[in-house]
């Protein structure tokens, strides 16, 4: 090879090394599915609000549109997600980020029914071009992210032989090397894998057959082995990402829901859960996990907790938002006055803290010395549509400079960037 093809390849390999470069910047600020890319819930935007005027950023846009339900968002090239009851059926729906007209909507199932507010729970997940939503009775659809064309769909139930849990599935299917992780239940496997592209089932957890709960699967490597961590009611498993062999099973005291995401960091996974049952780290080791303790400090419901630095911060109920040593499990501090029950999200060195009550959105430095406010505003207009039991329990979403809430029917864009 001579002088000129080496200058040659050499010029096509930072050509191409510069191309995904700014892909990457200029998708930099997007959130693919629940919790973002990597299900930590934490935001690597930067440049924004640190605090705000009276009555909150400005508000860029509003709509009517997205049905009822309690579906979260994912946003991906000026695109966002979520799904939405309308009439007898569940939609997944498409709208610009931007301006917050629709795009385009779907038809993924029949209505989900429940006493605390019909419709779907989930959060779209968006790979490749695809988006990926699950609804409330287990119909798991494959759609063209551009112009919501169906590409395929499996029934959790009448596909997979799982059973719909109380309040629906929840669940926020994971996407990840080529593979939909799901978990439909029951005695041919708890978790299921199936081909992104196919929706052909790859494996099913044969060893692993506890009933579906409402948290969502998180994928993790630990000593060379990739696999899927998943909480359900009685359990917390590792499942091997290539062939759903269970690699360890920590058991769990869950009762009524087992919702939040579990977490993992330095060889350490931690979970949480409602309902009096509390909180839980183990470390995992070469055999078998051990525990490292169990408290009640966090009784995290459904509005998540974020590990930063070496603290986790959440809602836990009894204690009021906390924050918590995630090694040792000891309550740093607490506050239980200045806001509701709510969800969390963390971007740039703030939290935004949402009262599922009230409506009204805290900004707080995201500190382990104290709860220190730089901000608020109330949610308005509020629905009138919203299920009498219901509260506001869509998980509040940063993304390119922006937040995104969402009660029922109704979506807000705010402009955060500073």
């Amino acid at each position: 090879m001579d002088r000129k093809e080496v200058f040659t390849m050499k010029i096509q390999l930072f050509l191409v090394t510069l191309f995904f470069t700014l892909s990457h910047l200029l998708n930099a600020g997007d959130w693919t599915g629940w919790r973002g890319d990597d299900r930590t819930d934490v935001s690597e935007e930067t440049g924004l609000l640190q605090s705000w005027p009276e009555g909150g950023p400005k508000q860029t846009w509003t709509s009517k549109e997205a049905g009822l339900g309690y579906s979260g968002f994912s946003i991906a090239n000026g695109t966002l997600y979520t799904m939405g009851a309308f009439g007898d059926e569940e939609r997944l729906l498409a709208f610009d980020a931007g301006s917050g007209k629709k795009i385009w909507e779907l038809k993924t199932g029949d209505l989900l029914t429940n006493n605390w507010g019909d419709g779907p729970r989930m959060t779209p997940s968006v790979s490749n071009g695809l988006v990926y939503s699950l609804g409330g009775r287990g119909n798991l659809i494959c759609a063209d992210a551009k112009n919501g064309k169906e590409k395929w769909n499996v029934h959790l139930v009448k596909d997979l032989g799982g059973k719909v849990p109380g309040w629906g599935y929840t669940e926020s299917v994971l996407i990840d090397q080529g593979r939909v992780i799901c978990t439909p239940g029951g005695k041919k496997g708890t978790l299921a894998a199936l081909d992104a592209k196919t929706g052909k089932v790859l494996w099913r957890s044969k060893e692993f057959t506890d009933g579906a709960q409402y948290s969502s699967p998180i994928v993790i490597e630990h000593q060379g082995k990739r696999q899927y961590v998943q909480l359900v009611m009685k359990n917390l498993v590792g499942i091997e990402a290539t062939s759903g062999k269970l690699l360890w099973k920590s058991g769990w005291p869950g009762k009524v829901a087992v919702i939040p995401t579990p977490i993992y960091a330095d060889n350490h996974v931690y979970v949480s859960s409602g309902y009096g049952v509390g909180c839980k780290l183990i470390e995992l080791g070469k055999d078998s996990p051990i525990d490292v303790y169990e408290n009640k400090v966090m009784k995290n419901h459904h509005g998540g907790v974020i590990k930063l630095g070496d603290y986790l911060y959440g809602y836990s109920d009894g204690y009021g938002w906390v924050c918590q040593n995630f090694k040792s499990g000891e309550l740093k501090w607490n506050e239980k006055k200045a806001l509701g029950k709510g969800a969390i999200a963390y971007a740039d060195n703030r939290f935004y803290c949402l009262g599922e009550g009230d409506g009204r959105v805290l900004l707080i430095e995201a500190t382990p010395q104290g709860w220190k406010p730089q901000g608020q505003f109330k949610i308005s207009p509020q629905t009138e549509k919203r299920n009498p039991k219901g509260k506001i329990w869509t998980h509040p979403v940063i993304s390119n400079g922006k937040l995104y809430l969402r009660d029922q029917e109704l979506l807000f864009c705010y402009d955060i960037k500073g």
